[in-house]
């Protein structure tokens, strides 16, 4: 199992927005310091729900910062950007770190950034499945051209850096409905597993993202899957429930659970087309009962239940955890950095013969 850290950038009522970049830059840094294997961000627009709108600009900053880290993205919503941007910028990240990059990337479902663009929620998917197919066109040809629905480039082109990694850097595709997950099992990419469904959910997930991927003749021993999770780990159970709890008091939900983070199309109050799925998911308010988050969602416990969860979490046939360790609570940063440091002396051992970082440092 690998490790990696979530970081939202979400800003919370006082803070600065520089004050939002350096808590997670510093918390970055500390995570290469510890060992783990990666960092992942995540993309927003237009709300303090996230305040990094340009992924690659501060994935190139870290990779200024940092020598050995995966840098992730977690993810790039594809629909909302010019596919040959993406392409660029992404190799440009990939050649200043030395090849370091992950790509992660999605659809999107947020209904209030795809207004904020002008750019309708119901072709999400096809502009998702379009912009795909020219990032990797460009990254896999010495000139590359394309005339589709929604981007074309006109005459042929050449991509400017190129990638370091061969033939390009990895890439996992977020999959929260399970058509998302036969989809591109099918074409044999990696899946980002859905952060709010419960552990049966996700083992499905993965079984069928196997099964499917195998079916179509591709390499599942090979492919790394990813899981993410909030993760909390103490010293004894006791105290992981209470803090559990305090935790719930601190997250404001309907920052989250809203109808603007609902795929909701504006002119009939209805789940967008192709988000059929999420229908209600974000209208109910996301209320889950801390036995629910205790039993079924999160990574929570002492040393011994945290590492069982997550031989579990590879039983499923994950091998890379990427721990959400607070991003939408307002915890200080040295007791983030304490989180962080105690999960890495006391569960991240359990698991150092599997995670060539760790046999690294």
């Amino acid at each position: 199992m690998k490790f990696s850290t979530f970081h939202l950038f979400h800003r919370f009522d006082g803070q600065s927005f520089k004050d939002v970049y350096d808590y997670h830059l510093r918390l970055a840094e500390l995570a290469e310091e510890l060992g783990f294997d990666g960092v992942r961000l995540a993309e927003h627009h237009f709300r303090d729900y996230g305040v990094v709108p340009n992924l690659f600009t501060m994935l190139a900053h870290l990779a200024a910062r940092t020598t050995r880290l995966r840098l992730g993205t977690g993810i790039v919503v594809l629909p909302l950007h010019n596919p040959v941007h993406v392409a660029e910028e992404a190799a440009q990240v990939d050649v200043l770190s030395g090849g370091r990059l992950d790509l992660g990337i999605g659809r999107g479902y947020q209904s209030f950034e795809f207004e904020g663009f002008g750019v309708d929620l119901a072709e999400a998917r096809d502009r998702f499945n379009e912009s795909l197919e020219m990032i990797i066109g460009l990254w896999s040809n010495e000139t590359y051209q394309h005339v589709g629905k929604f981007y074309r480039t006109g005459a042929e082109v050449s991509l400017v850096p190129r990638p370091t990694q061969a033939p390009y850097p990895p890439i996992h595709v977020a999959a929260v409905s399970p058509e998302t997950v036969t989809m591109y099992a099918e074409r044999g990419m990696p899946i980002l597993a859905d952060p709010a469904a419960p552990f049966h959910k996700i083992a499905k997930a993965a079984e069928t993202w196997r099964g499917t991927a195998a079916a179509a003749g591709h390499d599942v021993a090979a492919a790394e899957l990813v899981v993410a999770r909030s993760v909390y780990v103490a010293p004894t159970a006791e105290r992981a429930r209470e803090a559990q709890a305090r935790f719930e008091k601190m997250f404001d939900r309907a920052r989250i659970f809203n109808e603007k983070s609902a795929p909701i199309d504006s002119r009939t109050g209805r789940a967008a087309q192709g988000f059929e799925y999420y229908q209600d998911r974000y209208l109910k308010g996301g209320s889950v009962s801390n036995e629910f988050r205790w039993e079924q969602l999160e990574v929570i416990g002492d040393p011994e239940r945290v590492i069982g969860q997550i031989r579990m979490l590879e039983d499923f046939g994950f091998s890379n955890l990427l721990c959400d360790f607070g991003s939408t609570r307002p915890i200080p940063l040295e007791e983030m950095e304490n989180v962080m440091r105690f999960f890495a002396a006391e569960v991240m051992p359990a698991f150092q013969d599997r995670s060539p970082a760790q046999e690294a440092r």
